[in-house]
């Protein structure tokens, strides 16, 4: 069921949130599977069934299809790009808290820091369309901030993919704002034991399940008192759905194109591996029938001309078209992300035009996740506050342009317009944007051959002291023409400054 049909059908059930869970879990398992790929894939049986197909063909069909994982592929370019630059942060009155400082380094009590775990929810968001963040702050029964500090008592984060979000509830307050006021999920996982928390606004539910036959089988039960009064629990969307607490993935179609890729590498596999070795068609009795490569077929001498074994050649789609096939689906795949610019292959080429709206487009993608991924970490700031009694009066700011260019392209372009140029001016314009791209990639844009065909400075020019007017105005000529800037002109000669105040 799309996510258009839930809006439609369960748009008022986010009070219990299970029909919503239950609706989107076959997707986001797919999606899960299509991301990790490996015996993952392989397991969730992506691979279509011919009819008739024994159940020992299909394995063995299984076990030799190959996954090209275009879904990985886009979800590590956008995050590639997304922390390319890692966010400012102004922590306001935060600055002086130690446990700030140490929740920065250290965010998740595992020796990640904020950005690592920041970057991996947007990993799980592009992925599932959005994941949750919850900030916790163990009760360990401490009176002072100095007794905590002791225990290490401060809050951390945690990531809770959607798979493991059990159930969420919203209510709208009268100023007409929506509050996430219940929440369930999965906090650990061990063999068949489980643990799972409920929060409300009033209190922590902490139970502990085992599951025996699909029954979980409550084991121990601990409620604490929620000291925060609200449920510091954050969604972090890629992009937002029609449901409130879903997002839309940006991998939906890419996983169904991925999944046509993977089963077209199998026909191709079929293809050559039937094509190299036809299907011979005998008799039951006859001798070390095979249809490998220099086999031997022992027939009886008397037997029946009609009955002697024959091979059954293979009629199906050529290695040459599936190939062709799959690249087309490839570049179908790289313009649903917005990437083929990035990912563009030596044979295939785009112009200047249609790479720079690719880039475009992209870059308004990745900027409208950058603003999520910043509306997500400042509500994380607002709760971290409230566990010191504090106000927020920071603020985080993540990169919103990301400036994807093709600066080897610039560079060829600004290469032939100094070559063909001969008006100052414009060879002044071109000098200062070759400057702009050594500056922003030098290592990418000029190797050392190339380097040394850019027109070096002239130094063989004399500099004697203008002493008239006629001769100013032709010795300056001659200096623009050989390429000497206004702020070099003004230190060779500083009597210029003399004939302009005359």
């Amino acid at each position: 069921m799309s996510q258009a049909e839930i809006y439609q059908t369960h748009v008022d059930s986010l009070v219990s949130g299970n029909q919503i869970y239950s609706d989107m879990r076959p997707q986001w398992q797919y999606l899960l599977e299509s991301y990790i790929g490996g015996e993952s894939y392989r397991d969730g049986s992506h691979l279509t069934r011919y009819n008739l197909e024994q159940e020992q063909e299909y394995n063995q069909r299984l076990h030799i299809a190959h996954l090209d994982n275009h879904v990985q592929g886009v979800t590590n370019v956008y995050n590639s790009f997304l922390f390319r630059q890692e966010p400012t942060r102004d922590l306001g009155s935060l600055s002086n808290l130690p446990e700030a400082e140490e929740f920065l380094k250290d965010a998740n009590h595992e020796g990640e820091s904020l950005n690592v775990v920041m970057k991996t929810a947007a990993q799980w968001s592009i992925v599932f369309g959005h994941c949750w963040l919850i900030l916790t702050k163990p009760n360990v029964g401490a009176l002072t901030r100095a007794d905590e500090m002791v225990i290490g008592a401060r809050p951390y984060l945690n990531i809770i993919t959607p798979l493991s979000m059990l159930d969420w509830q919203y209510t709208r307050t009268p100023s007409g704002k929506y509050m996430l006021n219940y929440i369930k999920y999965v906090e650990d996982v061990n063999g068949d034991v489980q643990v799972i928390k409920e929060w409300t606004e009033e209190e922590i539910k902490t139970s502990t399940v085992r599951t025996e036959e699909r029954k979980p089988v409550l084991i121990d039960s601990q409620t604490e008192v929620n000291q925060l009064g609200k449920i510091p629990c954050i969604p972090v969307y890629s992009k937002k759905g029609l449901v409130r607490g879903v997002g839309t993935s940006d991998v939906n179609d890419i996983a169904d194109a991925q999944r046509r890729i993977y089963n077209l590498y199998a026909e191709l596999e079929e293809s050559i591996r039937l094509d190299s070795h036809p299907s011979v068609v005998m008799t039951p009795d006859v001798v070390g029938g095979s249809s490998g490569p220099g086999s031997i077929i022992q027939v009886p001498n008397d037997i029946d001309p009609q009955l002697r074994p024959y091979l059954l050649s293979y009629d199906g789609a050529s290695v040459k078209s599936i190939l062709e096939s799959i690249q087309e689906i490839v570049e179908s795949i790289d313009k649903m992300a917005n990437i083929g610019g990035v990912r563009a292959r030596e044979t295939r080429t785009l112009s200047g035009a249609a790479l720079e709206t690719e880039f475009q487009l992209l870059n308004a993608r990745l900027a409208e996740k950058a603003d999520n991924l910043e509306t997500a970490e400042e509500q994380l700031w607002r709760c971290f506050c409230m566990y010191y009694g504090r106000t927020w009066d920071g603020y985080i700011d993540y990169p919103g342009s990301f400036n994807i260019r093709d600066t080897q392209t610039e560079y060829q372009q600004l290469k032939v317009a100094k070559e063909t140029a001969t008006d100052p001016k414009l060879l002044r314009i071109v000098d200062e944007r070759l400057v702009e791209l050594l500056d922003e990639e030098p290592s990418e844009v000029l190797d050392d051959s190339t380097a040394e065909q850019l027109p070096q400075p002239q130094t063989e020019m004399t500099h004697e002291p203008m002493t008239s007017a006629d001769g100013m105005v032709a010795h300056m000529r001659e200096m623009i023409e050989q390429g000497y800037t206004n702020e070099q002109i003004k230190e060779l000669h500083p009597e210029i400054a003399g004939f302009f105040e005359g």
